[in-house]
């Protein structure tokens, strides 16, 4: 059994309780279904321009799938890493060759929602 912080002690004395991580991830999930791969990472790999195509889809809709092609020479698991820490975001779910990315702003918003 974790400890309790004080921030989720006082939380559950109000009746409220923050989102958990996988509440988020589901939650992101959610809104990601209808959404199709607008970025594919090729055999160029992560180049310049797949990263600044990343990093600006990103900071206009917030939340981005990145379809990985068998030409890329590694594995969506590989790439979704390196696509999180070169544009400063977070892998929500990798899937076959299809990842999806939000950034921090969203994430860290969600997952300190009170329901």
């Amino acid at each position: 059994m974790r400890p309790v912080r004080r921030a989720e002690e006082e939380a559950v004395l109000e009746g409220e309780e923050e989102m958990t991580e996988k509440e988020a991830r589901k939650e992101l999930m959610r809104r990601a279904n209808g959404l199709s791969p607008t970025v594919h990472v090729g055999k160029d790999g992560m180049d310049d321009g797949v990263l600044n195509e990343v990093a600006a889809q990103l900071k206009s809709a917030r939340l981005i799938k990145v379809k990985v092609l068998g030409a890329a020479g590694a594995d969506a698991g590989t790439v979704a890493e390196g696509l999180a820490a070169s544009t400063d975001s977070v892998v929500v779910d990798v899937r076959g060759g299809v990842v999806v990315l939000t950034d921090k702003r969203t994430w860290t918003s969600l997952s300190q929602k009170k329901f």
